[in-house]
């Protein structure tokens, strides 16, 4: 659970090129369909779409920033001979039975890692997926929210302006909806122009592993120490004020998920590190923080003030790490230098090499190796540098066929040059 929650990702907020001649989507082709609340309904769609042809177009919706979690509150799909469907899965928490009508079926999405977790929730699961914002990324494009990629792509103008509304809003207003039922009407036409691109580019076989893994990524485990995702941390530097931003940060968790509310919203990251650093004795002194000046903070701010004497009285013993939870992580790349100088060599020389091939290639470089398996390369490599042996470090390490087949040769020469 994150600390404070962005109400949008960059993702679905990203400007249309202001270049971009764009003709504007309006209304859907078949009009704003009504919200599926009852399981005759879902049964009816359920049908439709089975006898559906061709990939499907899915999309969920969650209230980020105004609710506790990551909960979907809409679920938007659209399939040839089935046409759009919006349903509510707080009425309807089971759709399986959606999911087994799709079985084989592909399943386009846009930045798919986002809604796949909320959809494994309410029991859909995908046999095959095609994300269109990885497609936009191997293809280069310089915007890949999904706006952009479809100006870009398809020469039509999608409007954005309810990507950050409260989802969890019932009823839903009229304009909200035909915002959603246009997000995915068009992804299954975006997937065509997309896929032919990725063909014309020998990018096909990348795209389908990268759709595969993300496909099968796992949910991330729960954080040890989640209080430390608080913004600003970085600002509190000993151990007691690190155990009043702990104490304040778990009784602003409760709080938000009894209230189903977004902690942000409960108390902001900027006033838990602001009473850290004040280290303030009474409810008075709390209440003289300008961070604490709002509305929401004061009516609880008797709530607030044991939390900060509840990290002040805990024991010496049990206080929290200064350094963090011990991690398998190499060190911030800025302490390499200091710490192990071959080891920083390493990594320049590795970091032009997916540099070069990122230009070379036009993928991002964080999409052609992930930083964090390209830094633990070179912080611990294999004893014996060959193609070989880097490949099967970046493939344990979650590398994709193709991306150790670009990348491991040439890292080895690289790390061998610099050993």
């Amino acid at each position: 659970m994150e600390s404070e929650q962005s109400t949008a990702t960059a993702t679905d907020v990203e400007a249309v090129p202001p270049e971009l001649d764009v003709v504007p989507l309006v209304q859907p082709a078949d009009g704003v369909p009504p919200v599926l609340t009852t399981p005759d309904e879902l049964a009816r769609v359920v049908e439709a779409f089975a006898a559906g042809t061709g990939p499907v177009a899915v999309d969920a919706e969650r209230a980020s920033g105004y609710r506790y979690g990551q909960r979907t509150y809409l679920v938007q799909l659209r399939r040839e001979g089935a046409g759009t469907a919006l349903i509510d899965p707080i009425a309807l928490p089971d759709l399986s039975a959606l999911s087994q009508a799709l079985v084989g079926v592909e399943w386009v999405l846009h930045a798919a890692s986002q809604d796949l977790p909320g959809l494994a929730e309410q029991g859909m699961r995908p046999s095959r997926v095609f994300d269109t914002e990885l497609g936009a990324r191997l293809l280069g494009l310089e915007r890949v929210g999904l706006a952009a990629v479809v100006a870009e792509l398809l020469g039509l103008g999608l409007a954005k302006e309810h990507s950050a509304v409260d989802w969890s809003t019932r009823p839903l207003p009229t304009e909200w909806l035909r915002y959603a039922a246009l997000d995915v009407e068009v992804l299954v036409e975006l997937r065509a122009v997309m896929a032919d691109r990725l063909a014309e580019a020998g990018k096909a076989a990348w795209a389908a592993e990268e759709f595969e893994a993300v496909r099968l990524t796992p949910p991330p485990p729960p954080r040890a120490e989640p209080w430390r995702r608080v913004s600003g941390l970085h600002a509190v530097r000993d151990a007691r004020r690190l155990a009043v931003v702990r104490a304040l940060w778990e009784a602003r968790d409760r709080n938000a998920r009894e209230r189903d509310i977004s902690p942000g919203r409960v108390l902001p990251d900027a006033a838990i590190v602001a009473a850290a650093q004040a280290l303030p004795r009474s409810v008075e002194a709390l209440s003289a923080l300008p961070a604490f000046s709002g509305k929401g903070a004061r009516r609880r701010i008797t709530v607030w003030q044991a939390a900060v004497q509840r990290g002040l009285a805990v024991p010496e013993a049990e206080l929290p790490s200064v350094r963090g939870p011990r991690s398998d992580a190499p060190p911030p790349p800025r302490a390499w230098a200091d710490r192990d100088p071959a080891a920083a060599a390493r990594l320049a020389a590795a970091r032009e090499v997916v540099a070069e091939l990122s230009d070379r290639h036009t993928v991002p470089v964080e999409n052609l190796l992930q930083p964090d398996l390209l830094r633990r390369l070179c912080w611990t490599p294999p004893d014996e540098l060959t193609p070989e042996t880097v490949g099967e470090f970046l493939a344990t390490g979650g590398a994709r066929p193709w991306q150790v087949t670009l990348t491991a040769p040439l890292l080895a020469e690289a790390l061998v040059t610099d050993q």
